[in-house]
């Protein structure tokens, strides 16, 4: 029997009519993903789900998580949020934070964007999540491409044109908490350039979210930082473009059917989620909502 599933084949392997597992699909019951318009159905995920209806000893599930999206932040993110009436809250504390957050119960989901310092690749966060103790029942789905790059001031008046400039230049730059994607970025792209933190001017406070990095610019408090193209230019601001990441969200396959997420995952497929990001700019939506890992 192959890995995925179609409608028929996963009615014979659960033992039910073809009718009443469109009834589990429509509820949100069970595990599956559409394809061209065709529901596919993967194995290993229905036998897990088949487990997890199995009675065992008492604590032996995981508690339902309370409705947040942990991780990163991303402006996108929280406005669909809002506008697919998803009735789940943000909580943008960086990328790694909000994978341990998902492992111990504490969000629903995380929002991730991770770098490497050894190079770059589409399977970061997969890799992460797949690695990840306590997530052996994650799903990731993809929410969108973002440009990351350098937020100066109007006109680049220090003319920095990559991450050895910032350097060179003394520009002041406004850092993000330690395991947040963007600060991974930022050491990353240092590695690479043959540079440590301690070669930057920093400055001291650290900024918890990509908008705090933009608001640091423009007060004049900070000549830099690492951040979106989407915030730079809601704030007036230039942009400097390092590289396009993948934006995911991890989460437990059970939480993936709850209707917050799906509320979500819905909305990740209409016109308005797409006009939205190309308002914003620096977004690639176009594989929003697919699964990019079921472990």
């Amino acid at each position: 029997m192959p890995e995925l599933l179609t409608t028929e084949e996963a009615a014979a392997y659960l033992r039910l009519s073809e009718r009443k597992l469109y009834e589990l699909v429509a509820n949100g019951a069970v595990p599956c993903t559409k394809v061209t318009g065709k529901w596919l159905f993967p194995k290993a995920a229905l036998a897990r789900w088949l487990a997890a209806g199995h009675a065992g000893p008492p604590g032996l599930a995981h508690p339902m998580a309370p409705p947040i999206v942990g991780g990163s932040h991303d402006p996108l993110l929280e406005w669909s949020l809002r506008e697919s009436r998803s009735q789940l809250a943000s909580l943008p504390e960086g990328s790694e934070l909000g994978l341990n957050r998902l492992a111990r119960g504490e969000v629903t989901a995380a929002a991730i964007h991770l770098h490497q310092l050894d190079g770059e690749g589409d399977r970061t966060n997969v890799d992460a999540v797949a690695g990840a103790p306590g997530l052996h029942d994650a799903v990731l789905i993809g929410f969108a491409r973002r440009e990351q790059g350098l937020v100066v001031a109007p006109g680049n008046p220090l003319a920095l044109h990559d991450i050895a400039d910032v350097a060179s230049r003394h520009a002041r730059l406004a850092l993000r908490p330690q395991g947040a994607g963007a600060q991974l970025l930022l050491l990353a792209l240092a590695a690479r350039a043959g540079l440590t933190l301690d070669a930057f001017t920093a400055v001291k406070a650290v900024c918890p979210t990509d908008s705090d990095i933009a608001q640091a610019v423009r007060s004049g408090r900070a000549d830099c930082g690492v951040a979106t193209r989407g915030v730079a230019q809601a704030a007036g601001l230039d942009f400097v473009s390092f590289t396009w990441e993948r934006f995911d969200l991890a989460l437990r396959q059970r939480d993936y059917f709850a209707p917050g997420p799906q509320a979500l995952f819905k909305f990740l497929r209409t016109a308005d989620f797409r006009a939205r990001a190309t308002e914003l700019g620096g977004y690639d939506v176009s594989e929003a909502g697919e699964v990019r890992l079921v472990n």
